[in-house]
């Protein structure tokens, strides 16, 4: 064989071969798909299919030889579950994960993430560090979380009450980590800022389907402070899920607790269950925060998630798990780069480095769900969070933003008090015990007349 034909069969030859595939990287994707957070859980699994194609898009221009497949699994937001999941997960070979998303979940699997060195990025859970089990940062290495934690929800209720003017305020909280921790962060900043805490009511973390006891706790705390301030400047703070609704439609009608406002958080914000008690709702508010970080890719992702047919824009938490997706791919293609091959401290270490360059615009690409800064525990530290209230036509409707950027809030419609109760009227001391002595006398005069 001539030279020449030797070269014309290479030719041939390689064009006979496959081209080399892309390397796969997995990411799951744990989050509820069966349980009481149904609505985000399926939010995040259709959102995280938009960022699926624009990753790829983005490592097919950039020539870069990678492609992003999400795994997703159903945690039922059950802690025992979420630990189940990881560990299958885990032994497919999934070391990136987006999820899971409430708190409890992250506290049951940290230990065996932290020991099979799984890069974990959760877009909802918001409970502190040390609440859920870390004692140092150190600790956190492998879990990250790109939601605003509760001490940032924590300033945005205290500005609320300040600029409110509130002057005392009892509090009710569900006794799980989350509720306590929210109630143990707000705590000294409302001392600071010279708001009265006169009485702290926790209910159990297996909601009660009777609240009286709690109610009746939550009465005498307000009816102390409205004698001290007037009802104009005391409130309700409540750190609970959507079971708040069910302790209010148990407030009787002539409570006191109808006669103030009541401030909520991101448990209940958005709630569909008002409209269970949408007289005492209306009266009461229940201005919430909930985080709410638009970023300058936002509007591309709504037209798409729109055209997607997955309704009108994402919430906040797939928001967040679409640039929790950006980050691993980018990180993980960085580290194996750099290295040769994907090492999982090394990704630890890339995380925030490349957090930091996405949030920037480094990349060619920008986050939608605004600038993400990360704190010594990989906890996002940064963010604004919308106030809504329940407008008189039953309503949820925007109350203000709180600003991350001047810590205080843009008001569109502040809270306004409903009318106090009325004051019974006070008899004269002793009036019935003279009354009834002079009927008694008059009886007597009577049947001696007789």
């Amino acid at each position: 064989m001539t030279l020449r034909n030797c070269v014309i069969a290479l030719i041939v030859l390689g064009l006979m071969l496959p081209l080399a595939a892309a390397e796969e990287i997995k990411i799951g994707v744990m989050v509820d798909l069966s349980g009481p957070l149904t609505t985000y859980g399926n939010d995040i699994k259709n959102t995280l299919q938009i960022a699926k194609e624009d990753i790829n898009n983005y490592f097919k221009e950039k020539g870069m030889d990678y492609t992003v497949e999400f795994y997703v699994e159903d945690t039922k937001v059950d802690p025992n579950v979420a630990l189940q999941k990881i560990q299958s997960l885990n032994s497919k070979g999934i070391k990136l994960v987006i999820g899971p998303m409430r708190s409890g979940e992250v506290a049951n699997i940290k230990d065996y993430v932290t020991s099979n060195k799984i890069i974990i990025v959760s877009p909802s859970s918001t409970a502190l560090p040390t609440i859920i089990g870390f004692a140092k940062p150190e600790d956190k290495k492998f879990i990250f979380r790109f939601v605003g934690t509760d001490d940032l929800q924590s300033k945005a209720i205290a500005s609320e009450l300040r600029d409110a003017g509130v002057k005392g305020v009892v509090i009710t909280y569900i006794g799980n980590a989350w509720g306590k921790g929210l109630y143990e962060e707000i705590k000294p900043q409302l001392e600071e800022l010279g708001i009265e805490v006169a009485k702290v009511v926790e209910y159990p973390d297996q909601v009660p389907a009777d609240f009286s006891p709690y109610i009746t706790s939550l009465e005498e705390g307000v009816k102390a402070l409205a004698d001290k301030y007037g009802y104009d400047k005391v409130a309700v703070v409540t750190f609970s899920y959507e079971e708040v609704y069910t302790m209010l439609a148990q407030v009787p009608d002539e409570s006191p607790l109808l006669g103030v406002v009541w401030f909520g958080c991101d448990g209940n914000a958005l709630s569909d269950k008002t409209v269970n008690v949408k007289d005492k709702v209306t009266k009461v508010g229940t201005f919430s925060t909930l985080f709410e970080s638009r970023g300058p890719a936002y509007d591309d992702l709504a037209v798409k998630y729109k055209e997607a047919g997955y309704g009108d824009s994402p919430y906040q938490y797939a928001m967040n798990a679409y640039d929790a997706a950006w980050v691993l791919a980018l990180a993980y293609a960085e580290v194996v780069k750099e290295k040769g091959q994907y090492d999982p401290d090394a990704m630890a270490e890339k995380m925030p480095v490349v957090t930091e360059k996405y949030s920037n615009g480094d990349y060619g690409v920008e986050p939608v769900s605004g600038k993400i800064v990360l704190n010594e525990w990989n906890d996002r530290a940064s963010g604004d969070y919308a106030i809504y209230y329940v407008n008189k036509e039953g309503k949820w409707e925007t109350a203000g933003i709180w600003k991350f950027a001047t810590q205080s809030v843009d008001w569109q419609h502040k809270p306004v008090w409903p009318e106090a109760p009325a004051k019974k009227s006070e008899s004269t001391p002793g009036f019935e015990i003279v009354a009834g002595m002079l009927g008694i006398a008059l009886a007597i005069g009577l049947r001696r007349r007789l």
